[in-house]
């Protein structure tokens, strides 16, 4: 096996997806100025990608390892680049909707490839976790470059201008080198091969077993109330630096980025707090956190005027206030996902793990949808607002969820703590 090359690969093709995937919230913005879509058609690129996302993540499983793991991912990469290369040929809200959609497919290759080609290229659990810690750390700096990469190409002068399609153009490149990359790399799969007898009805109906244990079903409404929170802010906080604090369009997408910078923050933190801190206190902390940063910031963006020369050092205060919300929001998550599969025997984690990425892409779509209705019939303050509604209720999904971690003995600390978004 060509180990260094292919975590190379592996840690690039992240990247590449964390561009994508969170690019939704700049698309959106975009979509608005250069297409003329309202803003609840534009936020259904929420449900394009989120929804191939889970269609496939659950279809998968059962012949990924006959296709072969880096088959799967230079397959996903070709889909990718092919759909970027229709952005600047055919612009269009159409073509982005394919665009999400193929990226949706994609991820959910990608996804399982990655995870189980990491337990391939590893011989122990301290080099699993290594390794796994450090491509979601990638997968972190690519959602910070995704920000910076696409207002690079937004005309600051005429917002509506197209030329931000050809930012499409450079990541079709890079799709291309990766798939060579893969090509000219060798990686042992025949360990994965014991698996490919697992039809796709055992696991529909592990899945379905899984759901009525009240620790799943209590688990997946806290997951889906986390990512529907998270992908409000993240998906429209570029459109709400935009209309509500009046930046450029260009700078509207770099401020945003804000928020990813203080989310992978928060989540290397939290591996650090959680020695001292029981996950349950901390999780609570950190929605009355959220909560108290919505009430005490969201005033501040009200009554901004228009202000031409603005830049970073005069932006308002509402623009790096609002992002500090990631700090808070970050360790939910991972930590809800390692307590939960810690809790439950070992054969049942790829079903659980299909439930959970069925769930976030559920969440992440209505959150987003959501959000845009509230944001087109008010404004964005208000849509903003509404996220009090979901913080309340996880507040009372922890603590069943709590409750019955404890019924099942495993209350403590998880074992280890993912630094990777949903």
């Amino acid at each position: 096996m060509n180990r260094f090359r292919m975590i190379a690969a592996l840690a690039l093709i992240y990247m590449v997806f964390a561009i994508l995937l969170n690019s939704v919230g700049t698309v959106i913005l975009q979509s608005i100025y250069t297409f003329g879509v309202g803003k609840p058609q534009a936020s259904l690129l929420e449900l394009f990608k989120d929804l191939p996302i889970a269609i496939t993540s659950f279809l998968v499983a059962s012949f990924l390892p006959l296709l072969g793991y880096r088959r799967a991912m230079m397959i996903a990469l070709a889909i990718v680049a092919v759909a970027c290369v229709l952005m600047p040929m055919f612009p269009g809200f159409h073509t982005t909707e394919l665009l999400f959609t193929c990226v949706g497919v994609s991820f959910a290759l990608v996804k399982v490839s990655v995870y189980s080609s990491i337990g391939l290229l590893t011989d122990d659990k301290a080099e699993h976790g290594r390794l796994t810690n450090t491509i979601e750390g990638v997968f972190m700096v690519g959602v910070l470059i995704a920000g910076w990469l696409f207002s690079a190409f937004v005309d600051r002068s005429a917002p509506a201008n197209p030329s931000w399609l050809n930012v499409y153009w450079l990541l079709a490149v890079i799709c291309v080198l990766v798939i060579a990359l893969l090509a000219t790399s060798r990686m042992d799969e025949s360990a994965a091969r014991s698996e490919e007898g697992k039809s796709m009805r055992g696991s529909l109906l592990e899945m379905v077993h899984l759901f009525v244990r009240p620790l799943v079903y209590v688990f997946l409404a806290s997951a889906f109330l986390y990512v529907l929170i998270e992908q409000s802010f993240g998906t429209w906080l570029p459109t709400f630096n935009n209309e509500i604090l009046k930046l450029p369009n260009a700078m509207s997408i770099q401020m945003a980025s804000i928020l990813a910078a203080t989310t992978a923050i928060g989540r290397i933190g939290a591996g650090q707090v959680l020695r001292r801190v029981r996950w349950y206190t901390l999780l609570n902390i950190c929605v009355l956190g959220m909560g108290a940063v919505v009430l005490l910031v969201l005033p501040l963006a009200r009554g901004v005027v228009t202000n031409p020369h603005v830049g970073w050092l005069n932006a308002p205060a509402a623009a790096y206030l609002i992002p500090l919300i990631g700090l808070l929001m970050a360790p939910i998550y991972p930590v809800i996902n390692s307590v939960a599969l810690s809790s439950l025997p070992k054969p049942s984690h790829a079903a659980m793990t299909g439930l959970i990425v069925i769930f976030s892409a559920l969440g992440g779509t209505l959150g987003s949808r959501i959000t845009a209705i509230v944001f087109s019939r008010f404004n964005g303050i208000d849509a903003f607002y509404f996220s009090l509604v979901p913080m309340t209720l996880i507040l009372v999904t922890l603590f069943f969820f709590k409750r019955e971690t404890d019924r099942h003995g495993k209350g403590g600390q998880p074992a280890r703590i993912s630094l990777a978004g949903k």
